[in-house]
């Protein structure tokens, strides 16, 4: 099993220390940048393995490496020197890693580490990701037999994480570590077994070059992947809900099922699907913008996906992907559940969004017998989603909302407006409650979103979207497990 490794980036050994204690019980060892120290501190580097009382990795990174050594190679040779001098005859008192990169020539550095036990990382750096002889390189980078080796690779795009996938397979006979740096190559630390990756890096705080410690460990169930656990993702670009895995690997570890859920942003959705093929994912939870442009890759897909026109999960089967929509069945059970009935006929309603998750309500209030307005920025979109059901439509201006007095009965807030990106912009700012309007937001983060605050505010009964997300969770857990959602485990594992 791979190791969790800590990149302690502190300004002082004793913030490191203090990091590190707080992240003792996640990891198996640290790294030490002596490049992020201020330098009076470096000076004081060769007590450290001592005093963090784990093994530990001696790293000086240049700044052409993506580190913060602005030195010269002479400074840097000197300082590794005083890290490994003076070696214990306890080997636990002396640093058990020193990473030295590919062109660093150093003899007698390298002989005073292997004296006493310290292993060589020979390591390269590829800041502009992967080239074309990377696999030739690393599988000749060590030069003894002691040394394990190294690649890292800065990511750009998904395609770049792909090609690190790649490389895995064709060094599968090489003792090594593979580090994918950049938004795009987090979710590969979680997967250091199908990387075959020796060791995985984490910080002290969730950055663009991987996840925090207590993240891995909990939420994406690290000490329990092997190379037979199944993959499962949430994929969408720019952002991807960070809830979902959470909840799925809670799922997953309750019920003792050998999977992961993962999430992966994703800038191409060809490379998506070429990276679901390359590590054989084996469901994704597919989120905006591609909830439409995932239709052509279905081999097969439920009759939603086929009258709503959106897709938001796919499950790979013996012939193909299978697509599936969960919105609108969600949506349906969640607000009837909230507002009552069994249907919304002679009822009146104001959708305000003609995205992915509109189309699903607004197919499902068509099913429901309502009559529907649809508001949109873009009116065009409101315009071609209304005429499918011989909806209202119009902007989401002054004049809309003018128009919503007669579709008030129940509000339906289906854009992010209000939470992620925009959380203190209120999604219809032009519209003056008059509280007895029932107002749904679909957005749960915050719990309540500027439009909701402003509905209760007026006298307004609101619900946000937590219990459909919930509830769309649970029908894709259905899809891929093709199972039915634990009812022991409804509403004890949260999102």
């Amino acid at each position: 099993m791979a190791k969790i490794c800590l990149s302690l980036t502190g300004k002082t050994l004793v913030e490191d220390l203090e990091i590190l204690e707080s992240n003792r019980k996640f990891i198996d060892m640290a790294e030490l940048r002596v490049d992020c120290l201020d330098p009076d501190e470096r000076f004081h580097i060769r007590s450290f393995p001592d005093l963090a009382g784990l093994p530990v990795i001696l790293s000086i990174r240049r700044a052409i490496d993506g580190g913060s050594f602005t030195g010269g190679d002479g400074s840097r040779i000197t300082l590794l020197a005083k890290g490994l001098a003076y070696a214990d005859a306890n080997r636990r008192r002396n640093f058990a890693y020193v990473d030295l990169e590919e062109d660093l020539n150093v003899p007698s550095l390298e002989e005073a580490a292997r004296t006493y036990g310290t292993r060589i990382i020979r390591s390269m750096y590829k800041q502009d990701g992967i080239e074309h002889d990377t696999a030739e390189k690393l599988n000749k980078l060590k030069r003894t037999g002691d040394e394990l080796v190294k690649a890292s690779i800065a990511s750009h795009s998904l395609y770049d994480v792909l090609k690190v996938f790649r490389l895995a397979k064709e060094t599968t006979t090489t003792e090594k570590i593979l580090q994918c740096t950049g938004k795009f190559g987090i979710f590969s630390t979680v997967l250091a077994e199908h990387l075959g990756s020796q060791i995985s890096y984490v910080y002290p705080t969730e950055d663009e070059e991987g996840p925090k410690a207590e993240e891995l460990v909990v939420n994406c169930r690290f000490r329990d992947i092997n190379k037979d656990t199944k993959i499962y993702a949430l994929s969408g670009f720019p952002q991807v809900n960070k809830d979902y895995p959470y909840f799925f690997n809670s799922v997953f570890t309750n019920e003792q099922i050998n999977a992961v859920y993962v999430p992966i942003p994703a800038d191409s959705l060809h490379s998506l699907m070429r990276l679901a093929d390359e590590i054989k994912i084996a469901g994704i939870s597919i989120s905006s913008p591609y909830n439409e442009d995932i239709i052509p890759y279905l081999t097969t897909h439920s009759k939603e996906v086929d009258l709503i026109g959106s897709c938001n999960c796919i499950v790979k089967g013996a012939l193909g992907w299978m697509g599936y929509n969960t919105d609108a069945e969600s949506f349906t059970t969640s607000i009837l559940n909230f507002h009552g009935g069994k249907d919304l006929r002679r009822h009146k309603i104001t959708i305000i969004g003609a995205g992915s998750v509109a189309r699903a309500v607004a197919a499902e209030l068509y099913r429901l017998k309502a009559k529907a307005l649809i508001l949109n920025r873009n009116s065009a979109r409101a315009r071609r989603l209304a005429e499918l059901y011989k909806f209202a439509w119009a902007s989401l201006d002054a004049s809309g909302a003018e128009l919503m007095e007669k579709y008030s009965d129940l509000i339906i807030h289906c854009s992010p407006i209000g939470s992620g990106s925009h959380p203190n912009t209120d999604a219809m700012e032009y519209y003056e409650f008059m509280g007895n309007e029932t107002v749904m937001d679909i957005n749960y983060k915050p719990e309540k979103t500027p439009f909701l605050k402003r509905a209760e505010a007026a006298g307004c009964r609101i619900l946000n979207g937590y219990d459909m997300l919930y509830r769309q969770a649970c029908k894709q857990y259905e899809h891929f497990m093709n199972r039915e959602f634990p009812p022991s485990l409804f509403s004890r594992v949260e999102l």
